[in-house]
């Protein structure tokens, strides 16, 4: 190859590489980040919500008196009860034949007090003139009160007997609801056993699980409004009426918020959401993505004015859904990190932008 040819080629390759040069970034520049960035929110006048399920006020467990074997069902869940309707049956054969029992004892004593009084009737008679002795008059008398007592004894026990047969017919105790069965037709069943659960005709709940951290703020006769899932749009006014004061299986505390208002358009079973207003001052909040912990001390990323990370140690509050509250280490004009704050380092420099990925200006203020 000839000198000449040499010579331009070096030229191509130096003006190659140096348009390449002129093309690529500094390294610093490559290394700084955009990270999402944003300041604390207020909690004052803040809104809590709890999802909850509309039940009846007062609602009653329905059960037979009596061990039998289930023989009839007259009503399904959901169907509409009058009080001293029917709702269910047992067989009757036992306690029919214990009530066929009871009357012929009942006859018997009947018959055998009837025949003491007449007895004792006689020897009155005898007893004035000497024809019999006073221990002879005093053995009857006791033979017709042990008579009258055996009575009364025999008409205790047919009337019982007749209640049974009774007490094999189940029936509503209030107009309501049939909320829950717990019978088949054929199942024998114990004295007692649940066989309905009816929802009382009446005032309208919402029952709610509030966590511990929370239902400290809250006290009996709370206002609050109620919403529905069918209809979001429509608000009912509601206060506290119940607060359990032990948590149930779940680990929060049964709350019942009862309805002012809507009783006709609301349905039982029918889901909703329940809805505090807190008035916090100086209380702040941050998305939960904005905190991390080490060695169990919680701490966000403050962006400083020249867009380096501060970290700060923070002390929380009570947490909510996407929230949490920060009682003291921050302040609502700071610029935190949102997400991926285990991944920064103390003095990174950063390019912070919004939600809408738009460049923030750190104000001098904001340290």
């Amino acid at each position: 190859m000839s000198s000449s040819k040499i010579f331009m080629t070096s030229i191509v390759i130096v003006l190659i590489s140096t348009l390449s040069a002129c093309h690529q970034k500094p390294a610093t520049e490559e290394q700084v980040p955009f990270v999402m960035v944003t300041q604390p929110q207020s909690k004052q006048n803040q809104l809590k919500s709890y999802a909850g399920e509309v039940q009846a006020r007062q609602q009653a467990t329905l059960a037979f008196r009596v061990t039998g074997h289930i023989t009839k069902r007259y009503v399904e869940v959901g169907d509409r009860v009058t009080e001293g309707q029917l709702l269910a049956e047992l067989d009757v054969k036992d306690a029919q034949l214990q009530l066929n029992v009871s009357k012929a004892q009942l006859e018997n004593a009947r018959s055998a007090a009837k025949n003491a009084e007449q007895e004792l009737n006689r020897y009155k008679d005898l007893l004035p003139i000497n024809a019999v002795s006073r221990s002879q008059y005093d053995v009857v008398d006791n033979q017709y009160k042990a008579a009258i007592s055996a009575l009364k004894q025999a008409q205790a026990n047919y009337n019982v007997s007749l209640n049974q047969t009774h007490y094999n017919q189940l029936r509503a105790t209030k107009n309501g609801v049939i909320t829950q069965r717990d019978i088949e037709i054929g199942q024998v069943v114990a004295a007692g056993q649940a066989a309905y659960q009816l929802a009382i005709d009446g005032d309208r709940e919402v029952v709610i699980g509030v966590p511990e951290q929370a239902v400290s703020k809250m006290q009996v006769g709370q206002a609050a409004w109620v919403t529905l899932w069918s209809a979001p749009e429509q608000r009912f006014a509601a206060t506290v009426r119940e607060i359990s004061p032990a948590t149930d299986q779940s680990r929060t505390f049964r709350v019942k918020v009862a309805l002012k208002e809507g009783q006709s358009q609301i349905q039982l079973g029918q889901s909703a959401r329940v809805y505090f207003s807190e008035n916090q001052d100086n209380v702040i909040s941050v998305p939960l993505a904005s905190i991390s912990a080490k060695q169990n001390q919680a701490y966000a990323w403050v962006v400083k004015p020249d867009h380096t990370l501060h970290k700060v140690d923070v002390k929380l509050g009570a947490y909510g859904r996407d929230s949490v509250s920060v009682i003291s280490g921050l302040n609502a004009s700071n610029w935190v990190v949102v997400g991926g704050v285990h991944l920064l380092r103390e003095g990174q420099k950063i390019n912070p932008i919004d939600r809408d990925n738009r460049a923030v200006n750190i104000q001098s203020g904001a340290k």
